[in-house]
């Protein structure tokens, strides 16, 4: 029976909601860990307003996940604000990375047996389709393969899943994605696999 991953549909930022659970957080951790080092540049290529941008920001560096810095500028006698990943948040990530690569690779088994009545079932669930735009962004994900699974099912997409789409133009190195798309941070992760139950965000105390 296949397991959801425990999270809200709600893409909204509310920071109610534990930092594991919420997607758009690994959105922007992720962009920190490709070397976004900036709210601006952070915030242009998750395609986050910059206000909820700053407020994620801050609710990872409480969590000691990422390390923001003032930095003075050799010129200009001024200081600019540079955020880096910790361990920590690295391996959260990486964590979290290969638990949805294992979901892709199930994604992708049910495809190429013709088992429209799971892929259906995992669409249609409000927690697992938030993680969707996360696993877009970080290339868990193919888009063309993403987008041939909700035009047979004839289910269009959400906006963040549209944004998601355009960022990556709609392009992938698969084709029909039957294969990883090979994203950021992809190496990281185990595809194998296609029992997968939900991630732990009970606390940070195991990485």
């Amino acid at each position: 029976m296949m397991a959801e991953i425990s999270s809200t549909r709600d893409m909204d930022y509310d920071s109610s909601n534990a930092i594991s659970n919420n997607p758009r957080h690994f959105i922007v951790l992720d962009a920190i860990a490709r070397g976004m080092k900036s709210v601006d540049k952070i915030a242009n290529a998750a395609r986050l307003p910059r206000e909820e941008v700053e407020l994620i920001i801050n609710d990872l560096s409480m969590q000691r996940l990422i390390i923001k810095e003032m930095k003075k500028r050799r010129f200009f006698g001024t200081s600019k604000l540079e955020i880096n990943v910790t361990d920590t948040g690295l391996r959260m990530l990486n964590s979290k990375k290969q638990e949805l690569h294992q979901q892709a690779e199930q994604l992708r088994q049910w495809k190429r047996s013709g088992d429209t009545t799971q892929l259906q079932s995992y669409m249609n669930s409000d927690n697992n389709r938030s993680w969707v735009p996360f696993m877009l962004f970080a290339g868990i994900m193919d888009i063309l393969f993403f987008t041939s699974i909700m035009s047979m099912m004839g289910m269009a997409l959400d906006p963040m899943e549209s944004q998601m789409a355009a960022e990556s133009g709609g392009g992938g190195t698969d084709g029909a994605g039957e294969t990883d798309s090979g994203g950021a941070g992809a190496s990281e992760a185990d595809t194998g696999g296609g029992d997968f139950g939900g991630f732990d965000g009970g606390g940070f105390g195991d990485f």
